[in-house]
């Protein structure tokens, strides 16, 4: 009796093994069909992910990195995936990258504390940010030459420019608003006050170009209506600074927020949160692919980067960084 009772008894490495199946079944069906997502799937447009830590940038869709950038911070790509802008945190430099090698191409000096960096949509200009100088340096992609450095306002920080490359929008952390820098004069132009936020930090573009969706440095986003100056709505988000992102299409606006654990999703069409997505500690940089299936968050307290369904709202996978303090994020065709 013994002896049967000792042959229905499952030994230890039994139940070691049907212990992690368990594990292994709940987890391919927590979210359906999320085991199958290729990375061509999660990443159907090349995604580039700073790795602060790391000194590089990551093409997330093949894992590659591209090293010897010092600090990697903010990154830019052009919209037909070639060139790719980088600036350094430490270092007073910005970096021009042949996209597809991962060759440096050029270093500019720009000054203190650098900051965003952004490519035209017509791949004519690149701009860099230099927060500690207040300005922002004008790289002529065509001869990748820096020909122009502009005082554009107190500690500007990111930069977003129109469809048409005519006009450039630059937040002013240490101000209250926005500037504008007129790219066919090379001259800023105009300021367009924020009330109601603290430290304009990051921005975004409704698809009309009607509307500046400006996050901030604690945890607010502003809606302002350009040709008014009107603020439509200050809409409290998730702690500290993060990115924005307005999806393609205008159906979501998304931001991070670094001191917190939540991607906030506002209804650009009555200016509220619809959902707070947890999504792990210290989401700052933020941007949806092309196509708006997907939104990414680089989450910098897990080194992953947080890939959630448009569709659903909800995190579809989370993807490990080949590297340390995931800080921005850009995206072809969403950039």
């Amino acid at each position: 009796m013994a002896l049967n009772n000792q042959q229905h008894v499952p030994s230890p490495r039994f139940r070691w093994s049907a212990y992690h199946l368990a594990i292994a079944l709940a987890l391919s069906t927590a979210v359906p069909g999320v085991q199958a997502a290729t990375s061509a799937e999660l990443f159907p447009q090349p995604v580039y992910t700073t790795l602060t830590k790391a000194n590089a940038v990551e093409e997330m869709a093949t894992s590659k990195n591209t090293e010897g950038l010092p600090t990697a911070h903010y990154d830019a790509i052009s919209a037909d995936g070639k060139l790719l802008m980088v600036s350094s945190r430490d270092q007073p430099e910005a970096y021009l990258l042949d996209a597809k090698t991962g060759k440096k191409l050029a270093t500019y000096e720009i000054g203190k504390v650098p900051q965003g960096v952004a490519i035209s949509p017509d791949e004519h200009w690149g701009m860099a940010v230099a927060a500690g100088e207040d300005t922002v340096s004008i790289i002529d992609l065509k001869t990748k030459k820096l020909v122009k450095t502009i005082k554009v306002g107190k500690t500007p920080h990111n930069i977003r420019f129109t469809h048409d490359s005519r006009i450039a929008y630059v937040t002013l952390q240490g101000g209250t608003g926005v500037a504008v820098v007129d790219m066919t004069s090379l001259k800023k132009i105009d300021e367009i006050p924020v009330p109601g936020i603290k430290g304009p930090h990051n921005l975004d573009l409704s698809p009309d170009e009607k509307t500046l969706w400006v996050r901030d440095f604690v945890g607010k986003v502003a809606a302002v209506d350009i040709a008014s100056r009107k603020v439509e709505a200050v809409i409290p988000v998730g702690l500290g600074h993060g990115g924005i992102d307005v999806t393609p299409g205008g159906k979501y606006v998304v931001t991070g927020a670094i001191a917190d654990h939540l991607v906030d999703v506002i209804d650009p069409k009555t200016m509220k949160v619809i959902k707070r997505i947890d999504v792990g500690q210290g989401p700052h940089g933020v941007r949806a692919s092309a196509d708006g299936h997907w939104i990414y968050a680089s989450v910098t307290g897990t080194n992953r980067i947080a890939v959630i369904d448009a569709n659903t709202l909800d995190v579809a996978k989370q993807v490990p960084t080949q590297g340390e303090i995931p800080f921005w994020i850009s995206v072809v065709g969403n950039d």
